[in-house]
């Protein structure tokens, strides 16, 4: 099968990116796999043939018609967008084209009853593969999506690529006790709740060589740093940046928080457990599913800063269940989160579903 993956994103590098590149290049040993892409770094990460479109608005004559003719061209089977931009457009694609389009959703965001949305997820879509079992049931809330359109398939983990990249550099650990974050700097991401919640930690532990590390860029960035500055902590902060390769700090760090407000299954939260961090998380999208609270893992509730604070100090001082629970943390993702796996259950998805589209 010739497969063409989408995703529109201008710039950055997060999870959706990395999922993309992940399958794309996994499927590619064994299919014709090509990417339509609109940042040009994007294409600097992949070494499937891309092609780079404008992807201007959701309804890009120029962008649809390029597609159609790529899609020709390469005789194309399946279309796999996975940016919200990219769903209208491949749509339109791949019914002017007569393919098979499986959208690739990793958040769980409630649907608006739009025709609109009705369009793009059920009369548009042939699939809709999701990372979390969450998003299947939120999906399934609305009325026009049937269940046999949606397949839940984990992210799958390059542990070679990981484990090479973690060995490429030596990251002094900047405290004794590192807790680290990563994502891209927005509201959603909850790193200001985060944040106050440190600050509260060391107000109870003002003694202790414990420090935040903070990997990613965005426009709350400049908010972010003043909020440390506010609290007193700003020494005990750091920002990176948007950095290349994190697994070296990954490697190095005691423990992990995710505090989004919306997620599937944060892809940075997979790998930190991957490398034995203490994992920590909100119960935001399909987190419950890879975490046990108190055995793999601790859930916290989002905004809730003494609870996230107590934590930090109980982990503070407890090396030993900080080794127990990272020890079972990495177990769990070793057992559940297969690169091997994820590929198969996608192409298993993608050859059914096409082939109940064209016995229609």
């Amino acid at each position: 099968m010739n497969f063409l993956f989408l995703n529109s994103a201008r710039r950055g590098w997060g999870g959706n990116e990395k999922w993309t590149r992940l399958a794309a290049e996994s499927l590619a040993e064994e299919h014709g796999v090509f990417l339509a892409y609109r940042d040009p770094r994007l294409a600097e990460r992949f070494t499937v043939r891309s092609f780079r479109l404008p992807f201007k608005a959701e309804v890009d004559l120029v962008t649809l018609f390029m597609l159609t003719r790529i899609i020709r061209r390469e005789k194309i089977d399946v279309l796999i967008p996975t940016k919200r931009k990219d769903y209208v457009l491949a749509g339109l694609a791949s019914r002017i084209c007569g393919i098979s389009n499986i959208l690739r959703l990793g958040i769980d965001r409630p649907l608006k009853n739009t025709f609109l949305h009705k369009l793009v997820y059920s009369i548009w879509s042939d699939g809709i593969i999701v990372n979390a079992d969450k998003i299947r049931l939120t999906l399934l809330q609305t009325a026009w999506i049937s269940p046999e359109k949606i397949r839940v398939i984990y992210n799958g983990l390059d542990r070679t690529s990981l484990d090479i990249n973690a060995n490429e550099r030596t990251w002094n650990k900047p405290f004794i006790f590192t807790i680290t974050s990563a994502g891209a700097l927005i509201p959603r991401k909850g790193f200001d709740f985060l944040i106050r919640s440190f600050s509260r930690f060391i107000q109870n532990h003002p003694d202790t060589g414990a420090g935040l590390v903070i990997m990613g860029d965005g426009p709350e960035l400049s908010r972010l740093k003043q909020l440390a500055a506010l609290l007193g902590i700003a020494e005990r902060v750091v920002f990176t940046g948007f950095v290349d390769n994190p697994y070296p700090v990954l490697k190095q760090s005691d423990v992990y928080v995710a505090a989004s407000t919306s997620e599937g299954i944060s892809n940075a939260l997979i790998e930190a457990m991957y490398f034995g961090c203490v994992p920590i998380s909100t119960e935001a999208g399909g987190t419950k599913e890879m975490i046990g609270n108190g055995e793999n893992g601790f859930l916290v509730q989002f905004g809730n800063d003494q609870q996230l604070s107590s934590l930090f100090g109980t982990l503070y001082n407890s090396p030993e269940m900080r080794r127990k629970i990272g020890s079972t943390a990495k177990t769990t993702i070793r057992k559940a989160f297969s690169t091997e796996v994820m590929t198969k259950e996608l192409l298993e998805f993608c050859v059914m579903q096409t082939s109940a589209k064209n016995n229609v």
